[in-house]
């Protein structure tokens, strides 16, 4: 049995996936177990259209990984992507009456403050920040500095409140606890890109089944992010609509689709076969898929803000499955006219595995790879007993409500794309509900002894004013009668 491991589930449009990984003292991380389950019927765009679905896939996929490893998952990673997930700039402002020096306590009142922010039927996953202007002056860390006005620029992620909620329904349902959401596009990033790409300023797209993320980094901080509702899969509908079942359409695709073709390479006598009895015109074909391609192109290039196209010294980095097709670098060339432009085909980590999925190196494992490589607590539970007398309604293991880590401060946190679950969000509102109890029973406090104070010196005030008159007036008719 295998005693300590580290587990990962990712949701994805044509499949959920589970690792479970060993991280090694070397840095290395070996690949002990792997888990697939269809999701073409559950999750859509990335995101949970069917609960009771999707429970049953990641039910299997953790009975799956038990087997293997011989010993119970006591809880998993799992990543948060998919379809409405995008960022926003905010700005928070914090004015100081007198010239102060900036605090770590007031930076976190600034973190505090736009992460409270409201969003209509959205929800703030992270928030990445930008940088902070002390007085006129822009910096990355203020603390230390004296003003008169700090201010924070942020970029919040937000996802839909429905989608935000499935998610962590079903994983309750399932009764599988998790140890940490994270958001998969920026574990993928960190998987993926060097350090060098993320802080010349780079673009990585996802090319995926059901969608195309967009994340753009400028010295070493996410910019922007945004999920396009379209991807590979779109591909096959178009060809599909060539009088096919969809799945002829992706074994053509498969088999020979091209990102791009010269225009003297087209041969318009070409006849590609669907089966024995039907066939496609080479020409139209090539007109289907490079006409959605360009359209997932010239989409995910609108993404990148104007103020970073000429900053993107690092290039495009393709990854995702739908970075395998052939001539799929020259297609972005041609589209964006950037002339860096790399295929991300595995993560930047050590892997030991002979796993044909992992070993295959084909960018579809790459999300969650980067998943399993920030889980930082143990996920084995109990030994598998083989006994046939095993009592059958034996407790599940904890809800994600019971597992217990200490509290992190929100400067740890902000930025790392740590995504608090349901039951999370739920304790933090209950403390911070407690603590803004305690300060106002410490105010009202305050302000009645204020009162009281006053009162008494007003007492004490009239009393004495009283003894000032009476000494007067006797002072007077004291005079007076003496004249």
């Amino acid at each position: 049995m295998a005693k300590e491991f580290i587990v990962a589930i990712e949701l994805g449009s044509s499949k959920i996936t589970g690792v479970a990984g060993r991280k090694n003292l070397d840095g290395s991380t070996s690949i002990l177990a792997i888990a697939q389950e269809d999701s073409t019927s559950c999750i859509r765009k990335g995101v949970v259209y069917n609960i009771d679905k999707t429970v049953l896939c990641i039910t299997n996929i953790v009975k799956k990984l038990e087997t293997v490893l011989k010993t119970k998952v006591a809880h998993v990673y799992v990543g948060v992507g998919g379809r409405s997930i995008r960022s926003i700039k905010n700005v928070i402002v914090k004015e100081l009456p007198v010239e102060t020096t900036v605090t770590q306590e007031m930076v976190n009142e600034l973190m505090d403050a736009n992460r409270n922010m409201s969003y209509p039927e959205q929800e703030i996953l992270d928030a990445a920040t930008q940088e902070y202007k002390v007085d006129n002056q822009y910096q990355l860390d203020p603390v230390g500095i004296p003003c008169h006005r700090l201010e924070g620029n942020f970029l919040n992620i937000l996802w839909r409140k429905a989608f935000y909620k499935n998610l962590n329904k079903c994983f309750d349902e399932a009764g599988i606890a998790i140890a940490e959401m994270y958001l998969a596009p920026l574990a993928l990033a960190d998987s993926v890109l060097t350090e060098n790409e993320k802080r010349a300023g780079c673009v990585l797209v996802d090319l995926g089944a059901d969608t195309t993320t967009v994340s753009v980094y400028y010295k070493n901080i996410l910019r922007h992010l945004a999920v396009i509702p379209i991807g590979g899969d779109n591909i096959t509908k178009d060809i599909a609509s060539l009088q096919m079942e969809e799945k002829d359409a992706e074994i053509l695709k498969l088999k020979h689709a091209k990102a791009f073709t010269d225009n003297g390479d087209i041969d318009n006598t070409l006849i590609l076969p669907i089966d024995q009895e039907r066939q496609v015109e080479s020409r139209k074909f090539i007109e289907i898929v490079e006409g959605r391609l360009e359209e997932i192109i010239e989409n995910a290039w609108f993404q990148v803000p104007n103020e970073y196209v000429d900053k993107l010294i690092g290039g495009i980095i393709l990854t995702g499955g739908g970075s395998n097709m052939p001539e799929i670098e020259r297609a972005f060339r041609n589209h964006t006219h950037m002339a860096k432009i790399r295929i991300a085909k595995f993560v930047t980590q050590t892997i030991n595995s002979n796993i044909p999925e992992i070993m295959a190196h084909d960018g579809k494992m790459n999300t969650v790879l980067g998943l399993l490589e920030k889980g930082d607590m143990n996920c084995a539970g109990d030994e598998i007993s083989n006994d046939l007398f095993v009592n059958p309604d034996t407790k599940l293991g904890p809800t994600t409500g019971d597992l217990h880590r200490d509290p992190r401060p929100i400067s740890e946190t902000t930025g790392r794309g740590i995504v608090q679950t349901e039951a999370e969000k739920l304790k933090a509102e209950e403390e911070a509900r407690r603590k803004r109890e305690v300060e106002e029973e410490e105010a009202r406090k305050k302000a009645e002894a204020e009162e009281e104070r006053i009162s008494a010196e007003k007492k004490e005030n009239s009393v004495l004013n009283k003894t000032l008159k009476f000494l007067k007036k006797f002072g007077s008719s004291i005079i007076s009668g003496e004249e």
